[in-house]
C-alpha cells in the first residue's frame, strides 16, 4: 500500500503529526510520500496512491481535494485547524479511522465537486475544479457587479450584487451559508447559486440540479477588476463578456470519515445548536 501525507506547515503541529503518522505506517508495511507545502507548490507528488493524508483544515483539505480531483484517491482528512467542516477526524482519531477503512468497514463518502472553464471570445483560457465553491466578485469593497446568468436552457437574468457564490452542498457550510444561503446535505448532488447583497432584493438564493451546466457572463460596459475564486484559494482576473462554465464534475472527492453521523455532530457543534435548540422552543 502506498500513502500520500499532505502536509500544511502553517500548522504548528503538522510536522510532527506527520513523522508519528509516517512511522506508524511504515511499521505496518505501507510506503509513505511526505508533501510539505506553505501555501502552493509548483510540484505535487508523482505515483500511484492507495490513500491521501490531509493533514490542516478546511482549507488543506480543499487544496488536497483540488490536487488528487481526477486520480480516485480517497482522502482521510485530519482536522488541525479550528472551524473543521471538512476536515472532521481529529488527531487522536486517524489510527481508528485508517484501520477501519483498511479493513472494509469504512467506506468513503462521495462529495460533488465542479468543474470550471472560463472562455474569452472563442478560446478557453482557465480550467479549474472546486469543492466548495467558485466566487465572483470584484476585487474593491462595495462595488456591483452586473452578471448574465443561465442555467441549463434558462435564462435566469441579469444580477446587479456584491458577488456571486455558486456552491457545492460541502460548500454550503462556508462562504455561502455567511452570505445567507441554506445548508444542504453534503453528499447530495446540487448547485446552490447565492447572491451577495444583490441589489434587487428579489434575487434570493436558488438550489438547482448540478448536472446541467451554469453559464455566466460578465456584462460588457463591466469595469475592470471582476475576480473569480476557486474555494477560496485560487483567483483569476476577469473581463467583461468572459464566461464561465460550471457543471458537475465527472469526479467526486471521496472523503474518510468515522461514520455519517459524523457532520451532522459538527454541524451542531461548530454552530453551537443544542438538543434543545433542534426540537425548537418558538414560545
Amino acid at each position: 500500500m502506498n500513502a500520500v501525507l499532505f502536509i500544511n506547515l502553517f500548522k504548528k503541529e503538522a510536522a510532527g503529526l506527520a513523522e508519528q503518522i509516517k512511522e506508524t505506517l511504515e511499521k505496518r508495511g505501507v510506503n509513505v510520500t511526505l508533501y510539505s507545502f506553505e501555501g502552493k507548490s509548483a510540484e505535487l507528488p508523482q505515483g500511484l496512491f492507495d490513500i491521501a493524508f490531509s493533514l490542516g483544515g478546511d482549507g488543506t483539505v480543499l487544496y488536497t481535494a483540488r490536487c488528487l480531483a481526477q486520480k480516485n484517491i480517497p482522502i482521510l482528512p485530519v482536522n488541525l485547524g479550528t472551524f473543521g467542516f471538512i476536515a472532521e477526524v481529529n488527531i487522536d482519531e486517524w489510527l481508528t479511522v485508517f484501520d477501519k477503512w483498511q479493513k472494509g468497514d469504512l467506506q468513503p463518502v462521495n462529495r460533488c465537486m465542479f468543474q470550471i472553464t472560463v472562455e474569452r471570445g472563442s478560446k478557453t483560457i482557465m480550467n479549474n475544479v472546486c469543492l466548495n465553491d467558485a466566487v465572483v466578485s470584484y476585487t474593491e469593497i462595495a462595488k456591483l457587479i452586473k452578471i448574465d446568468v443561465c442555467f441549463g436552457d434558462t435564462d435566469l437574468g441579469t444580477y446587479r450584487c456584491d458577488g456571486f457564490v455558486v456552491a457545492t452542498p460541502t460548500g454550503s457550510t462556508a462562504y455561502s451559508m455567511a452570505a445567507g444561503g441554506p445548508i444542504l446535505d453534503p453528499e447530495m448532488e446540487a448547485m446552490i447559486l447565492n447572491p451577495i447583497c444583490p441589489f434587487a432584493l428579489s434575487n434570493r438564493p436558488l438550489v438547482v440540479p448540478s448536472r446541467q451546466t451554469l453559464v455566466i457572463t460578465v456584462a460588457e460596459k463591466q469595469r475592470s477588476g471582476v475576480l473569480l475564486t476557486i474555494d477560496g484559494q485560487d483567483t483569476f482576473a476577469l473581463e467583461h463578456s468572459d464566461k464561465i462554465y460550471i457543471k458537475q464534475a465527472p469526479f467526486c472527492a471521496q472523503l474518510i470519515y468515522n461514520g455519517r453521523s459524523a457532520y451532522y455532530s459538527a454541524l451542531r457543534s461548530k454552530l453551537f445548536l443544542t438538543a434543545e435548540d433542534d426540537r425548537g422552543n418558538h414560545a
